[in-house]
């Protein structure tokens, strides 16, 4: 669990250097005072909303326990956080193509997600597998460290559009 706090503090800090370094060069001390602005608004919002931002991404639905079209997958997750000493996490379906995730930043705010069609491909004995595979990212907390990694090649992908934009380069005389 260390770990995780660790490498999730490593990459936020690792975005702030990014934004208090590349800021200056680019225009200067405002730029980053303005780019340590932006990158601690970023790392606010990744730690806090970055489950809620990809649950609305993929247009994923929520499925509570009553919800009998997918009672069976509520059950089965119930069960697995049940199993594993976890609160159960929420759940939620998406209506693409085969695939399952999890995301939170804890597991006290977790939320694991399949797809109608990795339901539809596979039986419940290789959808429990999965589902498996799911809880424990919740369990490790290896959920949050994605995320901050997403928003740090981010922060790197909106330097690169403002360099291309001609942003900010000081003209010296």
């Amino acid at each position: 669990m260390l770990g995780s706090w660790l490498k999730t503090f490593m990459l936020m800090a690792a975005l702030t250097t990014l934004f208090g370094t590349i800021g200056p060069s680019i225009g200067g001390i405002g730029a980053m005072v303005l780019a340590l602005a932006v990158a601690g608004a970023m790392n606010i919002y990744a730690y806090w909303f970055s489950d809620k931002a990809v649950l609305k991404l993929y247009g994923a639905q929520e499925i509570m326990s009553y919800n009998t079209a997918f009672h069976g997958y509520y059950s089965m997750v119930k069960e697995l956080a049940e199993n594993a000493k976890l609160p159960i996490p929420k759940a939620y379906v998406i209506d693409e193509q085969p695939n399952a995730f999890a995301t939170g930043r804890n597991p006290e705010h977790a939320a694991v997600a399949t797809t109608i069609g990795i339901m539809q491909a596979l039986n419940e004995h290789e959808l429990r597998s999965v589902m498996v595979h799911e809880v424990e990212h919740v369990k490790h907390r290896d959920t949050l460290i994605p995320t901050i990694s997403a928003t740090v090649a981010g922060a790197i992908a909106s330097f690169a559009r403002f360099g291309a934009m001609g942003g900010g380069v000081e003209a010296t005389l």
